[in-house]
């Protein structure tokens, strides 16, 4: 097959996919926004698509929804972004599964003159896109890691902290997250833009887990088997947190050690109420969506461009430490994903 058949045939694939994915958004509507996420399974961005549709109806516009097929697939956002251009669009929400190897994309179409906004995780450099909508990783990462921090501090115990990350592209808001949690616990960690550099013997390792449940669980068995003595774990996000837990349940050790995450979707914060997860910090991807499709309807209407938005953190745990403000359970399951 040619490569001009062969992109004729991927645009077609992409623009089905975008129909299966609910991607009409309002009918009728006169902008098109295009949504590109990293996944269409996580909850996370199943609830950013459900923001992205709202607002959708209440501002004239059409949302196309495209996703990668896991976290980490670029290609496809590539081959997205493609898409959205030829489709003319006014602008895309990306949530970059490689915040750094999206930017050729990202710039060939803001030369096109659509408006182009990261939602969640930044681009490498920031500045490569016209906006960012998200929460502050780093900040949702300290948190977890004064709370961590001031527990372990509390019961006298010596941590031994096993870290679940993204993936090996160590994309922004992996990196953020990661970090923030180990200087939020007080670990020194040497190049704040890179995963895996410290030297505190506290720190069993780091492994990888795609952010879903089953990457959760076997990063989760490598690290036990490392070290069975894990009594601390970090993870990227809720659905890794709950593969840990069950790697964790069938080691018999659930009961001996404390899991902190980020995301502050309504099944965590189930699973904080439950004793699972010890505590998360909550964003709101909801808002970040219907933010975005709002801005660029304004975009389309009069050519302004918006500010990068800082869309709030929440630290959400039943079981509060001093010194580091948080809410409960119920305001987290009040508030799951606004």
């Amino acid at each position: 097959m040619s490569r001009r058949a062969f992109g004729l045939t991927a645009a077609a694939v992409l623009a089905l996919s975008a129909a299966a994915c609910g991607g009409g958004g309002s009918s009728g509507g006169t902008t098109l926004v295009g949504l590109v996420t990293k996944t269409d399974t996580n909850p996370f961005f199943v609830k950013m698509k459900e923001g992205a549709q709202q607002a959708a109806s209440s501002s004239g516009a059409t949302v196309q929804s495209f996703a990668g097929k896991q976290d980490g697939d670029n290609q496809t956002q590539v081959d997205a972004i493609e898409n959205l251009i030829a489709s003319g669009a006014k602008g895309i929400l990306i949530t970059p599964s490689d915040s750094k190897a999206i930017v050729p994309s990202v710039d060939k179409a803001r030369a096109a003159g659509l408006l182009v906004i990261a939602l969640d995780t930044p681009l490498e450099p920031a500045t490569a896109a016209d906006a960012t909508f998200a929460t502050d990783n780093y900040k949702a990462g300290l948190l977890i890691g004064q709370w961590a921090k001031a527990k372990f501090a509390a019961n006298g115990k010596q941590p031994k902290i096993a870290l679940l990350d993204l993936n090996p592209n160590q994309v922004s808001v992996d990196v953020q997250r990661d970090q923030g949690f180990l200087e939020g616990f007080g670990v020194d960690v040497k190049d704040k833009n890179k995963i895996g550099d410290e030297s505190d013997p506290r720190i069993v390792g780091h492994d990888v887990t795609n952010g879903d449940p089953s990457g959760g669980r076997t990063a989760m068995e490598n690290l036990l088997q490392k070290d069975p003595g894990v009594n601390l774990v970090y993870t990227i996000n809720e659905p890794a947190a709950a593969g840990a837990y069950e790697a964790l349940k069938a080691a018999g050790k659930e009961k001996d050690v404390v899991i902190v995450s980020v995301d502050g979707g309504c099944p965590g914060v189930n699973n904080v109420k439950a004793g699972v997860i010890g505590a998360t910090s909550q964003q709101y991807p909801l808002k970040m969506a219907k933010l975005g499709v709002e801005a660029v309807t304004k975009f389309a209407k009069d050519g302004s461009k918006p500010q990068n938005t800082d869309t709030g953190v929440t630290l959400i745990t039943d079981q509060p430490a001093q010194g580091v403000e948080s809410k409960d359970s119920a305001f987290g399951l009040q508030n799951c994903w606004g």
